[in-house]
């Protein structure tokens, strides 16, 4: 799970109003004015928590007439309640020799003298997994760490290299090169990036 969507579903949990209008909601669908009636609480605040819960998938929303239902998205709950501490726990790609640590090094050096020219633009971004994460480690490494970078300033380096900033974008978030939050990308640790192992 994307690092950017562990924290928002964690965010959205982190209310005790949101909470609680979970709870109610797994006895079943409920109408945004009897959560209000239920929690002693004006319809206007439903309607605030209930969209920090549909912008992290935690709850479905239906129309009918002037009334909105809302229900829980149990799909979503029941496999992701999990996801932080898979994250946290992921294997790492462990201790290598000296004749495995050679073989990544030539592979690496392979790919970037392939898929970039001779004046640093990249050509296209691979298909196959395994070198699309050595071409995304390769630029990434060249952002500087711990700094805050607007989506423009990510896009102008990105274009640095290849037109597609979009595209690139979404695959540094993606394979956990960076993490995003309200439009603000930082690079996340080395130790965080996808492994070409994986």
């Amino acid at each position: 799970m994307q690092l950017d969507k562990v924290v928002a579903y964690h965010k959205a949990l982190a209310d005790p109003t949101r909470l609680r209008m979970l709870i109610l909601l797994a006895g079943g669908e409920m109408s945004g004015l009897e959560l209000a009636e239920r929690l002693y609480l004006t319809p206007a605040t439903i309607t605030h928590h209930a969209a920090k819960l549909r912008e992290a998938s935690l709850i479905h929303e239906r129309r009918e007439k002037n009334s909105i239902f809302f229900s829980l998205n149990d799909y979503f709950l029941q496999n992701n309640a999990s996801a932080a501490v898979a994250l946290i726990y992921k294997k790492s790609e462990g201790e290598k020799n000296d004749v495995e640590i050679e073989r990544d090094a030539r592979l690496k050096e392979t790919v970037v003298k392939n898929f970039f020219t001779s004046e640093g633009r990249l050509k296209h971004l691979p298909a196959q997994l395994k070198k699309k994460l050595i071409v995304l480690a390769h630029l990434a490494s060249k952002l500087e760490a711990g700094r805050l970078y607007e989506e423009k300033e990510i896009n102008a380096f990105i274009s640095g290299y290849h037109e597609d900033y979009a595209t690139i974008r979404r695959e540094f978030i993606m394979h956990q090169f960076m993490f995003r939050e309200n439009e603000v990308y930082e690079l996340n640790p080395p130790e965080m990036w996808a492994k070409t192992q994986a």
